[in-house]
């Protein structure tokens, strides 16, 4: 156990958060999504929603300042003008922790690529469907 690191980040999950470089990509995806098949590192996160590895993952990754967006979500039957009710608490979790931060709503033919190409996937046991996220890695800047 770490002081102030959540604990439902474990070992693995760290370490890729770690490793992660500025613009690098991780991908947070629903139980149904093919995890195994699609990602080039694989952290599994059995028996964790996706909102609670969300709201641990936001507490320590610095997001992306100069993408114009940061955080990118699924959408409804992949349709970025339909929104669920797992949408709706994405967006109003990252608008809580990374304010100024806007939520991109994707196409699935325009997400699941990115997802395909992400840094890491994160596999959750999320039931909700469409409930992917991806964060876009940013920087921590000196004082001086």
């Amino acid at each position: 156990m770490l002081i102030g690191i959540p604990s439902i980040l474990g070992p693995d999950l760290l370490a890729t958060l770690c490793a992660m470089g500025h613009g690098d990509e991780i991908a947070i995806v629903d139980g149904n999504y093919p995890a195994q098949e699609h990602a080039r590192r694989l952290v599994r996160a059995d028996g964790h929603g996706l909102l609670p590895l969300l709201q641990a993952i936001l507490t320590v990754l610095p997001l992306d300042d100069d993408a114009p967006f940061s955080i990118c979500r699924a959408s409804l039957h992949n349709d970025p003008d339909q929104t669920g009710q797992v949408h709706h608490e994405i967006e109003a979790l990252c608008g809580r922790l990374k304010p100024g931060y806007a939520v991109q709503a994707m196409a699935g033919d325009s997400l699941y690529p990115r997802i395909r190409a992400a840094h890491t996937i994160v596999a959750s046991s999320e039931t909700a469907l469409y409930a992917n996220v991806i964060l876009r890695k940013g920087v921590i800047r000196g004082d001086g």
